[in-house]
């Protein structure tokens, strides 16, 4: 019982904190100059449109899994190198945000409601949607294939970068999942969640 209600407190940021990332991608591209995101109805906060029912249970039943990738189509940009940059950073960008308003909301529990069973469950659950949205966040930096960091580091770092990718792109992918399978994703991001975490607790917690 103990399991599903942990799973119950989380659902909400979850839901939230995938459908925000795939938007604020989404989002981005369309104002760089591909439509695509918009004709496929992914403008939306809808999780319908956004959670692949696979990665979704992967999700609750091991703690890792994906949503559906918004299809970008970078030869409608107008600087492809920049404007991907620009796309591949919203999503945790917006991450971060709702991390950051969420903390906000623990602040306005704290301060004008009496604590009991119910603000319990309330603030449990604003608590996880802030570590979930950081945790997306972070790992979604990782510059490792097919995460959105390779993309920032590509369009960062160029021709040779990409080419790194290319090369290597099969190789990439399979230590990730070697890192995710093993839990080693953990000992990279946790102390970069902590920290933002702390640093997010400390402007609004004093």
């Amino acid at each position: 019982m103990d399991a599903i209600l942990s799973k119950l407190l989380i659902l909400p940021g979850i839901l939230l904190g995938l459908s925000v990332h795939e938007f604020a991608h989404g989002y981005a591209a369309v104002k760089m100059g591909d439509n695509t995101p918009m004709l496929q109805g992914r403008l939306t906060l809808n999780p319908v449109k956004h959670i692949d029912p696979m990665g979704f249970l992967c999700l609750m039943l091991f703690g890792f899994g994906w949503a559906k990738p918004v299809v970008i189509n970078s030869r409608n940009f107008k600087n492809p190198r920049k404007d991907d940059a620009i796309v591949s950073l919203a999503g945790p960008a917006a991450n971060f945000l709702v991390a950051f308003l969420f903390v906000a909301l623990m602040k306005a529990v704290d301060m004008f409601m009496e604590y009991n069973l119910t603000t319990q469950v309330i603030w449990e659950v604003l608590q996880s949607t802030v570590y979930i949205n950081l945790v997306l966040m972070v790992f979604n930096l990782i510059p490792i294939p097919p995460l959105d960091g390779h993309h920032i580091l590509g369009s960062i770092g160029g021709a040779r970068v990409w080419n790194f990718y290319y090369k290597y792109y099969d190789q990439l992918r399979f230590a990730m999942l070697l890192l995710i399978v093993f839990r080693g994703v953990s000992f990279i991001i946790g102390p970069a969640i902590s920290g933002l975490y702390g640093f997010l607790i400390s402007i609004f917690f004093r």
